[in-house]
């Protein structure tokens, strides 16, 4: 093993820059480059350009507080009839105060009907609406956006908690530019402490998702709004008809928005806390629902963003091939690049996997640490998620990029999103007919 050792730390010091980036190159070019470089010049000159901001963005909240007006806060949801008290409790809290709070209720089969009900009529709830069958999410949204009066649609889910500004901050981005047709908030992980599923799942949040999305939405490309905590135009909600039913609602809408023309901005400062699958396996199965919406919807259902249609968008354009380059195609690369060094580099497999390990786990940790200067709310301090960070290289690297090769296999050969039980199956069947 010493003389192997010996001879591949001879070997990458012998063969000169070229024929290191022969056995590398997935990792330089794709990892390296894309997400830790690029990401890295981007959320600099973001930063750079901070002081205009805050000038736009104190007009823009003089502007909001001017005018007033209504917004319309729906919870969708089943069974949530225990969280719901606490959110409406915490939303009392809100520096802004001209809103309504409407829950709609899809099909419980416990006490939420009563809990809402006793809430409603003690002044905590605005409108209390039910689907006496479950519809399933975006049947659930649709009602309350149908019964909502608001000029902006305010989207929660009930068992997350948010920042007394929050509501604020997520409806100024509407004062700042008029084409803007929806915001999403910046979701952070509540229950990173629990075991080291959520931990891991809390550094993917910030670095990944968080990171990511100030990005996309600096570059115009921002792609999903999450249902955990999105605002949205009336006239926008309008024209696209509200959410179609189906899993990947959040990704879906944001879409149907972009092709109409209007901007999708992520909101850093509209902070949501939100509690994450605490078991592995429970992850597994929200991140196969997350990765089949991608063949679901950006392949299938939103692939004419790639036509040279009278409505065509290079930003539309660059957002889909984006994520289904990084997502997708990358995914499919990654299997090769482990082909291409089994075939060609049998004999330095022992030392090619653990430098790819350790080219990684040096990757994560300058990224986390470089990127924690820019984030402006924590969720708990830097060093405490410092021991987890070389566990990233396999729940990462290796884990989800496992389950997102399983997701893309069943939704592409198989349709499988159309069974999954998150969707009540008569929903499923309606999608399916109409081809959404």
């Amino acid at each position: 093993m010493i003389d192997a050792f010996d001879e591949f730390l001879n070997y990458i010091t012998t063969v000169g820059p070229l024929k290191l980036l022969r056995i590398f190159w997935f990792f330089v070019f794709f990892e390296f480059a894309r997400f830790f470089i690029f990401e890295l010049a981007v959320v600099i000159v973001w930063k750079l350009r901070e002081p205009v901001r805050k000038k736009l963005y104190a007009n823009a909240r003089r502007r909001l507080f001017i005018e007033r007006p209504l917004v319309s806060i729906i919870v969708p949801g089943k069974n949530e009839g225990l969280h719901i008290y606490k959110l409406a409790n915490s939303l009392k809290e809100q520096t802004y105060k001209n809103f309504e709070f409407i829950v709609i209720d899809d099909g419980s089969d416990d006490d939420t009907e009563r809990i809402c009900k006793s809430l409603q009529k003690n002044g905590f709830i605005d409108l209390f609406l039910r689907n006496e069958v479950r519809g399933g999410k975006a049947s659930a949204a649709n009602l309350g956006y149908r019964f909502s009066k608001g000029k902006i649609i305010v989207h929660l889910d009930a068992d997350c908690s948010y920042d007394n500004d929050a509501l604020e901050k997520i409806i100024i981005p509407f004062y700042l530019d008029d084409n803007v047709g929806s915001v999403g908030g910046n979701i952070l992980v509540r229950n990173y402490r629990e075991n080291l599923c959520t931990t891991l799942q809390a550094i993917e949040y910030s670095d990944t998702i968080s990171v990511g999305r100030i990005t996309s939405s600096a570059l115009g490309i921002y792609r999903v709004v999450s249902g955990a905590f999105g605002a949205f135009k009336r006239e926008a909600l309008d024209r696209v008809g509200g959410w179609d039913i189906g899993p990947g609602l959040d990704g879906d809408i944001t879409v149907k928005l972009r092709k109409l023309g209007y901007r999708i901005v992520f909101e850093p400062e509209a902070i949501c806390q939100t509690s994450v699958p605490n078991t592995f396996k429970k992850l597994v199965k929200q991140r196969l629902r997350w990765d089949k919406s991608i063949i679901r919807f950006r392949v299938r259902k939103h692939r004419d963003v790639f036509y040279p249609n009278a409505t065509f968008s290079f930003s539309n354009f660059v957002s889909s091939a984006e994520n289904i380059t990084y997502n997708l195609l990358l995914n499919i690369k990654w299997w090769l690049y482990l082909v291409d060094m089994v075939m060609n580099y049998t004999s330095l497999l022992w030392f090619i996997f653990p430098f790819n390990i350790l080219l990684y786990t040096i990757n994560n940790f300058l990224k986390f640490l470089v990127f924690s200067l820019f984030r402006t709310r924590k969720n708990a301090p830097v060093i405490y998620f410092v021991p987890y960070l070389p566990c990233m290289v396999i729940y990462f690297g290796y884990y989800l990029r496992l389950v997102r090769s399983v997701a893309y296999i069943q939704e592409f050969f198989f349709k499988r999103s159309y069974k999954d039980a998150w969707n009540p199956p008569k929903s499923s069947s309606h999608a399916k007919e109409l081809g959404i």
